[in-house]
């Protein structure tokens, strides 16, 4: 188990784009990896117990061309992290991941998510549960610590304890989380990112693997972090301008670069994909919302915006709105803000 365990970890964990609640649905993953062939995807969180006793095909369902493609998983009692993530390896997943750094109400009121920072043996029992009855890999995605903790006493001891049950990596967001006082959003940009202390815990953990998350927005600062830790995690960044995912498989893992868009496929591709998902029931808009950011610095793409944000919500609203979004779109004219 342990041979197949490493063997699927792979060069692709050098670039992810972050689990984002309400955002990395299967709609949005498969939009990006129209973009990256490589980078690592990860699904929304989804909570243990919605997992056991959900829809599994509405929640964990997957396209094949995904992969690789990881669950994040929400909770705090072993048992039922350990029967969610079985689930979730039955599914095709390449890789379970445990969330230790959503400050949501939400996931307050369940005692899991950043809460879990302050009880890192609890954090390290779930790992090892979750590693029992799994053969793919199993990480951990954390903050550098909540509310009053110090960072350093903090983040060094939930790093011990999630080695010590087994985790194959840890992602860190370089920011704590204030559980006490910001919302949610506020936990995005107000605590002060502290990359050093992500780097500190790489130099005192070398054959560890450590990715760093929070703030990064391009992929020129992913490549200075590189130089410091193993892989980089782009979140808003990524879904607000995925255009930036095309260069990924060059630039973050040293593979030749696909070169410029073929916006046209592109489009074409989702166009057919959105027309499958309308098929089966969905509507236009849950394909399209991922898109919006797409044409970002085009003259036209303030058009494409405002067709995609009204015509495509249209309960009837079909493929032919997304085409028409894309021919107010003039792609031999890019400015700064379009």
């Amino acid at each position: 188990m342990e041979k197949e365990r490493k063997s699927r970890l792979g060069a692709n964990r050098r670039f992810a784009v972050a689990p984002m609640i309400d955002w990395t649905d299967r709609h949005c993953r498969f939009f990006h990896r129209q973009l990256s062939k490589r980078a690592l995807l990860y699904t929304e969180m989804i909570v243990a117990d919605a997992v056991i006793h959900g829809d599994r095909e509405r929640l964990l369902g997957f396209d094949p061309s995904e992969h690789p493609v990881a669950l994040q998983l929400g909770g705090s009692d072993p048992a039922k992290l350990a029967a969610a993530a079985a689930i979730g390896a039955a599914c095709g997943y390449d890789e379970i991941n445990l969330n230790v750094g959503c400050p949501s109400d939400r996931v307050q009121s369940g005692a899991f998510g950043a809460c879990l920072m302050k009880t890192p043996a609890l954090v390290g029992a779930c790992v090892a549960a979750m590693r029992q009855v799994v053969a793919i890999p199993v990480t951990v995605k954390c903050r550098i610590g909540v509310d009053d903790q110090d960072p350093e006493p903090a983040l060094d001891a939930l790093a011990d304890a999630v080695w010590q049950a087994g985790a194959d990596a840890l992602w860190v967001h370089a920011r704590k989380a204030w559980l006490d006082g910001l919302s949610p959003k506020e936990n995005r940009d107000i605590p002060p990112l502290d990359y050093d202390r992500v780097y500190r815990l790489k130099a005192a953990n070398p054959e560890r693997f450590i990715g760093i998350n929070g703030g990064i927005g391009s992929l020129d600062a992913a490549h200075a972090h590189l130089a410091r830790v193993d892989a980089v995690m782009l979140g808003r960044a990524a879904y607000q301008q995925p255009a930036l995912l095309a260069q990924v498989d060059g630039l973050i893992d040293g593979v030749p670069a696909a070169g410029e868009i073929d916006f046209a496929a592109l489009i074409d591709t989702m166009a057919a994909y959105a027309a499958r998902h309308i098929a089966a029931g969905g509507r236009l808009s849950h394909v399209t919302r991922h898109m919006i950011g797409l044409f970002h610095g085009f003259a036209g793409a303030r058009r494409y915006r405002q067709i995609l944000s009204s015509e495509a919500t249209a309960h009837d609203a079909g493929p032919e709105i997304l085409m028409k979004a894309f021919a107010a779109v003039d792609l031999s004219v890019s400015r700064d803000a379009a």
